[in-house]
């Protein structure tokens, strides 16, 4: 297929939603799973670039993990997503979470919880 073929399907296509995946990093798989499921279903997905839970490898190498910079990068994610998956494993939201929901709720965003 080449590429005048893909742009003329993607014209004839609704624009995908894009969805930002919230949680806690210590729930990695959850994360990996909502990425895989969602883009199955077509979305566009937003997620962690860092998981600052389990990084220890980033840490023992020397990388400084600027967690309020990471913060402020996940609520710029929201301001793209058109909705919010929130990724409450065992209904945990933990502080970071709650702020980006209530960020999310500010906008005006869809907000779908796991469970």
């Amino acid at each position: 297929m080449t590429l005048d073929d893909l742009l003329m399907l993607k014209e004839q296509q609704v624009p995908p939603t894009i969805v930002c995946l919230c949680g806690s990093t210590r729930f990695a798989q959850a994360f990996q799973d909502a990425n895989l499921f969602e883009t199955l279903a077509g979305r566009i997905v937003l997620s962690i670039g860092c998981n600052t839970k389990s990084d220890d490898d980033l840490v023992r190498a020397g990388v400084v993990i600027n967690k309020e910079a990471l913060d402020t990068l996940h609520l710029a994610k929201i301001d793209l997503a058109d909705e919010v998956l929130v990724l409450n494993v065992g209904g945990y939201v933990g502080e970071s979470t709650r702020r980006e929901v209530e960020y999310a709720q500010r906008l005006g965003k869809c907000i779908r919880w796991l469970e």
